[in-house]
């Protein structure tokens, strides 16, 4: 059997759950991904051989996935139940993608779900106000960076930890700092501004480091840097110890692993930790109660769409676009992207 592209079907799948998790791996998929992907499949796995009494997912049809959504009703919230069914959805769409399965019996369940289940969970309705007010708590260099750095830009943990020196562009100050470094060619005349790259994957080697965590972005971003992020990074880089690796990370651990680049563990150490002294954390608390670190992204899309009233821009900035809408933002960053953002991106700083 052949798939539509003309290669040949993978042999000898007695697994699929485990072959498409390997795939992921390859993929760069992190390791806490992997775990969420093979405990929801093996609960619905399980769900189904003993309910329906078949071998395997592969024999599942659209009402046994249905069957298996309305299972979960009474026991999970809802945005949790539409991100089991996303699992489910992504892991057909790739084996029916390689071959391995003929027909992706999610597709339609998930059309039906969708007036009925809220993909976009209720979050804090934080102002910015609030924000500003969390934010002067924290006089730590390196932890006020970090937040400061979330919330203007909105990238993800992964994305900030892995940003190098070499992505950051600030100008004639960087003249002025101990800790010199020449930027990337993708900021050249693009002055006060970051570049967040699509390359990096967990596991893989960029700018001579192996990273250990992945970037999801689907093309290089280059985002503006305004007076406040300047100052919280320069306030940073002022104190920043010599770096380990030879990529030279922007954010360097201070505490027990001393120059070495964070990790998003550390980054959600930080969050938490402010988080739970302001009273907006507390152990056992959902996405609707809890600030965590992908909050700033949904603070930052909320806040700057609703300035902007341009979803493109703010599309473009988070990463999510696809090429014919980004190759127009990246052709008028400096008129269209920069100046948008500048003139409407919110002050978090007293």
């Amino acid at each position: 059997m052949a798939t539509e592209s003309g290669t040949d079907t993978p042999e000898d799948v007695t697994d699929p759950i485990e072959y498409f998790l390997d795939d992921q791996r390859y993929h760069g998929k992190s390791d806490r991904t992997l775990e969420a992907y093979e405990r929801v499949l093996r609960q619905f796995e399980a769900f189904v051989r003993e309910r329906f009494d078949a071998d395997a997912v592969g024999a599942a049809e659209r009402r046994e996935c249905m069957a298996w959504i309305h299972s979960l009703r009474g026991e999970f919230e809802s945005s949790t139940i539409a991100s089991y069914a996303s699992y489910l959805n992504r892991f057909y769409d790739y084996m029916t993608r390689v071959g391995v399965f003929d027909a992706n019996p999610m597709a339609l369940v998930m059309e039906e779900m969708s007036e009925s289940i809220d993909t976009n969970p209720t979050r804090r309705d934080l102002s910015v106000g609030e924000m500003r007010s969390f934010l002067g708590s924290i006089d730590h260099p390196l932890e006020r960076a970090v937040i400061v750095t979330l919330l203007k830009t909105g990238m993800r943990v992964g994305e900030l930890c892995n940003l190098d020196l070499r992505d950051l562009h600030l100008e004639s100050v960087q003249a002025e700092l101990d800790c010199e470094w020449s930027p990337r060619v993708g900021l050249e005349r693009r002055p006060s501004s970051l570049f967040v790259s699509s390359e990096p994957a967990r596991g893989t080697a960029v700018n001579g480091e192996e990273r250990t965590a992945s970037n999801k972005r689907k093309r290089d971003t280059v985002v503006p840097v305004d007076a406040e992020l300047q100052r919280a990074l320069l306030e940073w880089l002022a104190i920043r110890p010599d770096a380990i690796s030879p990529a030279r990370p922007l954010f360097l651990d201070t505490r027990d692993s001393w120059g070495e680049r964070i990790e998003p563990s550390d980054v959600r150490y930080i969050v938490e930790k402010h988080a739970r002294d302001y009273g907006w954390y507390r152990t056992g608390g959902g996405t609707q109660e809890n600030v965590t670190p992908h909050y700033f992204r949904h603070f930052f899309t909320t806040h700057l769409r609703d300035r902007t009233g341009d979803r493109g821009i703010v599309q473009y900035l988070r990463g999510d676009v696809a090429g014919d809408v980004i190759d127009t933002y990246t052709h008028n960053w400096g008129d269209r992207v920069r100046e948008t953002y500048l003139e409407n991106i919110y002050a978090i700083t007293e």
